[in-house]
């Protein structure tokens, strides 16, 4: 079965590369690309959104595994520290007592005596020597653990770091999540009120019955006022014509215009008089 597979796939390759030549690559990723696209297209609404979530909520494992970790983290740090710092009790005590020890034998004194008990200066020599040794030992170790209590607590600090912004994007998430739903919700509103379509025919008729009445109601006040208006009785005494002129004036108003050119006409005339007198 192993075998057939294998024997499929190397023909499509085959085949891929005899027809498309070096575009095989791309024509084959194009396509594996439109399909995912389709699938993920056809995929419900809702079941993406849940799979948003159940991938939100799998961040919390993580994020208790690393409260944890930084947890320990602090622990051992809260225990280095002590013993950093009895250490660094113990040693400020060694450089005392090794600095006592070397300012006594700068006295160049045959004996020495402490705590009741007497020395010679060659047995308080290898003293200091033996205790100068140590001392330089464990200088350097609470040297190494102070460098190492550092080092820990950047890391401390940084995973700190992390896990507070791992905790805020978890929560943005959250309320992304909860947006989409609402918007979610918010769509299938929608769609569930444009379902309901409205007869554009119908308000067409509302429409044409509505022109045809008001037609019919200007029609009847037409008829009506014409009957008020139809003569009934033969008029006996017909009136006198007006003369064309009247009309004229009456209807452009030009009876006053008229007066006043008649007035101005006789001075025109005279005036012409003068002119051609003078002439002669």
């Amino acid at each position: 079965m192993i075998k057939r597979a294998i024997l499929v796939g190397t023909g499509l390759g085959l085949t891929s590369l005899v027809l498309f030549g070096r575009d095989a690559a791309s024509y084959v990723k194009t396509s594996y690309h439109r399909v995912t696209s389709t699938v993920q297209d056809q995929v419900p609404m809702d079941f993406q959104i849940d799979r948003a979530k159940q991938m939100v909520r799998d961040l919390d494992p993580e994020i208790r595994n690393s409260m944890h970790v930084i947890a320990k983290e602090e622990v051992a740090l809260d225990q280095l520290n002590q013993q950093i710092n009895g250490n660094q009790e113990k040693a400020d005590k060694d450089k005392k007592d090794i600095l006592h020890l070397q300012a006594d034998l700068e006295q160049n004194k045959a004996v020495y005596h402490y705590a009741s008990q007497t020395y010679t200066c060659d047995q308080v020599k290898h003293e200091l020597t033996n205790r100068f040794s140590r001392f330089k030992v464990a200088d350097d170790t609470l040297a190494s653990m102070k460098q190492m209590r550092d080092a820990r607590q950047k890391n401390l600090d940084a995973a700190q770091q992390k896990l507070s912004a791992m905790i805020n994007a978890r929560r943005k998430l959250d309320v992304d999540v909860q947006n989409l739903e609402a918007k979610r919700k918010l769509v299938e509103v929608a769609q569930a009120s444009s379902d309901y379509v409205f007869d554009d025919s119908q308000l067409a008729r509302a429409k044409d019955l509505i022109n045809d009445i008001r037609t019919r109601l200007d029609v009847a006040a037409k008829l009506a006022n014409a009957d008020v208006n139809v003569q009934t009785e033969i008029p006996l005494d017909s009136a006198a014509p007006q003369d064309i002129t009247d009309q004229v004036t009456e209807y452009f108003k030009l009876g006053d215009k008229a007066e006043k050119v008649a007035k101005t006409e006789p001075a025109k005339e005279t005036e012409v008089t003068t002119v051609s007198l003078a002439h002669e």
